[in-house]
């Protein structure tokens, strides 16, 4: 029995001796790590990212001008026709017919004008020793000079008749890209329809409409005026394409509405793209990035060091005396890249940690260090938070 007490009692004891061990083993946990980004004054375009959509430099509706049949169509749909090229042939009998009819009106009053001008003229003599009444003489000369008017009416006939048969042959008004024929040969058209026979679109150089709001026109105009944003020497616009690439060619602005849509409050904006190659069509969809200018004294901060609360505020948490967590509440202007413009809540030589944010609360003491030398696990966590934030 005494033996068996023994033995248990050192059982006992080497149980309580590695427990012990264990306890000794088990690291102390300290500050949690996190990356940090020393903020500091820089130079940072305003860069304006606004929708946008391509219409043609020119734009001409083919219409008829004269009444009548087509004949023939002389070009091919989609194809580039020149300014003048010959389009469409209606057919020209009628307006012959009409064209000859005037003409030989025209003969007439001129043959009518030879005979009345004669007779005014011997009126005349006669009238001098009165053997004809002053009467004769003034109907003899009113009839000259109704002939004269006579000529002159038949004159424009035979002009609008000319007019009329040059319509009959329909030219390109613009050089450009055709589109498809509304109207094939044998059908009616009338002069003053509503459908255009087809329509012509210069595109080597398109116009790209964007809007902006006015608020937004304001606060730089206010800017430039405080000296905070110097002027960047004319706005540059690029262009970003329905599929998510980048048009290569810069655009430039050419002007701006005087007036602000009663709808929408918004400004539109239109700019000038060269298109050599056809790439940007009329109507297309876009987004117009521009650099309106350049603020001098900016502060900029990762956008994963920035987060919203509850309430949609702009937060941000920095690390503050004793190395602990600090909460900003943040005001930010417009992303630049993959950062914020920072206008208040922060400024140059604050830390913002930008990973290890998972589970960080303000007040807590922090081991910080560089962006690379916190854990990919954290840096993992962080960003799948952050982007839900954002």
């Amino acid at each position: 029995m005494q033996q068996g007490t023994i033995i248990g009692l050192l059982a006992c004891a080497s149980a309580l001796a590695l427990s012990a061990c264990g306890e000794k083993q088990q690291p102390v946990a300290g500050p949690p790590a996190v990356g940090i980004v020393t903020l500091k004054v820089e130079s940072a375009p305003l860069l304006n990212e606004l929708p946008g959509r391509i219409s043609a430099f020119e734009t001409a509706e083919v219409r008829p001008q004269i009444s009548g049949i087509i004949r023939r169509r002389l070009f091919q749909e989609g194809g580039f026709v020149q300014a003048g090229q010959l389009l469409y042939e209606i057919d020209d009998a009628p307006y012959r017919a009409a064209l000859a009819q005037a003409q030989g009106s025209l003969a007439k009053a001129k043959a009518t004008i030879r005979s009345t001008g004669l007779q005014a003229q011997r009126y005349k003599e006669l009238v001098a020793i009165n053997a004809v009444s002053k009467q004769d003489y003034d109907d003899a000369d009113a009839a000259a000079q109704q002939a004269r008017a006579d000529v002159a009416a038949s004159q424009g006939s035979v002009q609008a008749a000319q007019v009329n048969q040059n319509f009959t042959r329909i030219r390109a008004p613009i050089s450009g890209r055709i589109g498809r024929s509304l109207f094939t040969p044998g059908a009616l058209v009338q002069s003053g329809q509503a459908d255009a026979l087809t329509t012509i679109q210069r595109t080597d150089t398109v116009y790209v409409d964007v809007t902006q709001s006015a608020a937004q026109i304001i606060d730089l105009k206010q800017a430039i005026r405080s000296g905070g944003v110097s002027d960047a020497g004319g706005v540059r616009i690029r262009l970003t394409l329905p599929n998510g690439s980048d048009y290569p060619i810069e655009g430039r602005l050419q002007f701006s509405e005087v007036t602000v849509d009663a709808s929408s409050g918004a400004v539109t904006l239109r700019a000038t793209f060269p298109n050599p190659d056809g790439l940007l069509l009329p109507g297309m969809y876009v987004r117009a990035k521009m650099v309106e200018g350049q603020r001098t004294q900016a502060i900029l901060a990762p956008q994963q060091g920035i987060s919203r609360d509850a309430r949609g505020r702009a937060t941000a948490l920095v690390v503050g005396k004793d190395n602990k967590a600090e909460l900003r509440q943040v005001t930010v202007d417009r992303a630049i890249g993959d950062k914020w413009i920072v206008t208040s809540g922060l400024k140059a030589g604050d830390s913002l940690i930008v990973e290890g944010l998972l589970n960080l609360r303000p007040g807590t003491p922090v081991s910080p260090g560089a962006p690379q030398q916190v854990a990919a696990g954290d840096r993992g966590a962080q960003t799948g938070t952050t982007g839900g934030a954002r």
